[in-house]
């Protein structure tokens, strides 16, 4: 599937192969991890979206630029912490002019490299970098189908806990010999009301009103703004638990990553959310922020997005939903021939989960925190999304 514009990709491969190679090969062997670290830096352009706010008092801060450079060149290397990044800037001289870090100078402390990670994270920088990316290759292309599905996050952290309020202990009173007498106050209070009567089971008798059944989180998903949607999800570290491919349940503190991935295998959307989080409630969030960056013609989704609501969503967005049907203990509809070829289009947003955290340090998450997990994904994502991009060129 030709999904972007091949003469873009072209002359930035021309430029990146004879120009900006040939002149690191002069200093040096360039291995092929490097080649790919050079190629996606030059996709990405992540120095466009690194300001400096320094006014000219004290000691001027390090180039967030570089920095920004070194963390997506982690994601690629495979590199597990900031130390080996650090460690690996300083033997490598090909890497550090890569990034753009001067020869002639010390590399920044750890500390340093830390702050930079959680201005990033504050500012959302990654997301912002994938936004314009995934606009200006695939933003006038129209996509057949976007798969949608949810991955877990093991997170280096306890699981948050929702601290009810426990009331004070009144110390018990010293029992009296003689009866306590009563005021008149007290006598004419009036006793303690009791607690309403639990919800009754089975159909109600004739004449009984009973209180409408409490809203589902989709129904009221469809009366709110994209905004509102983003506040109510939970992204706190708690635990999940989820059926894998084999049927057997794997639970798991940290996170769920939500992720909306194109056929031709470059991510469109991503969102974070607690381990506990069911999929559904993240399918009209992405599939709101995807119809802003693309148009494509069918949502796939698994049976654990089976609903009617969803459903209906999907066609107001003018998309066609595809959506494994859940049986829950009654008879199962499947699909017609030709949905069911189109629903085997699905298996793309599992290797992207796949590549994710086996290439892009997924399944290495070393800090804490939501906003911190989520720009280290973001990183990955990047390099993801990038190589999809020049995949795209063979």
């Amino acid at each position: 599937m030709d999904t972007t514009q091949r003469d873009l990709i072209m002359q930035r491969w021309n430029v990146i192969q004879h120009e900006l190679l040939p002149e690191l090969r002069a200093e040096g062997p360039l291995t092929p991890k490097l080649e790919k670290v050079v190629h996606i830096l030059e996709w990405v352009r992540i120095e466009e979206f690194t300001g400096s706010n320094w006014c000219g008092v004290g000691r001027p801060p390090v180039e967030r630029a570089w920095l920004a450079n070194a963390f997506v060149a982690k994601s690629v290397l495979g590199l597990n912490t900031t130390v080996g990044l650090i460690e690996r800037l300083t033997i490598d001289r090909a890497l550090r002019r890569i990034c753009g870090f001067p020869l002639c100078k010390k590399l920044p402390s750890e500390a340093t490299f830390s702050r930079a990670f959680d201005e990033f994270a504050q500012g959302e920088l990654g997301l912002r970098v994938h936004e314009a990316l995934v606009k200006a290759h695939l933003g006038d292309e129209l996509i057949g189908h976007i798969s949608r599905d949810g991955t877990a996050i093991e997170g280096r952290e306890h699981p948050s806990r929702s601290e009810a309020a426990v009331p004070e202990e009144v110390p018990a009173a010293q029992p009296s010999v003689l009866p306590k007498e009563e005021s008149p106050s007290e006598a004419s209070a009036p006793a303690a009301e009791t607690p309403p009567p639990a919800k009754r089971r089975g159909r109600p008798r004739r004449g009984e009103t009973r209180p409408p059944a409490k809203e589902s989180p989709i129904q009221r998903q469809r009366g709110q703004t994209l905004a509102q949607m983003l506040d109510e999800i939970p992204t706190a570290c708690d635990r999940g638990t989820k059926c894998n491919a084999q049927g057997y349940k794997v639970s798991w503190n940290g996170y769920k990553l939500h992720l909306d991935t194109a056929d031709c295998g470059v991510p469109i959307a991503a969102l974070l959310s607690s381990a506990s989080m069911h999929d559904s409630r993240a399918a009209i969030p992405l599939s709101l922020i995807s119809a802003e960056r693309v148009t494509n013609l069918y949502d796939v989704m698994d049976a654990a997005y089976c609903s009617t609501e969803l459903r209906e969503h999907c066609r107001s967005l003018g998309h066609v939903p595809l959506i494994d049907h859940n049986p829950r203990r009654g008879e199962k509809i499947e699909f017609a021939p030709a949905e069911a070829i189109r629903y085997n289009e699905r298996t793309v947003a599992e290797r992207s989960n796949a590549r994710l955290k086996d290439e892009f340090g997924g399944n290495t998450i070393m800090v804490k925190g939501d906003a911190k997990v989520m720009a280290h994904l973001m990183f990955g994502i990047l390099a993801l999304t990038a190589d999809q991009l020049m995949r795209l060129r063979e």
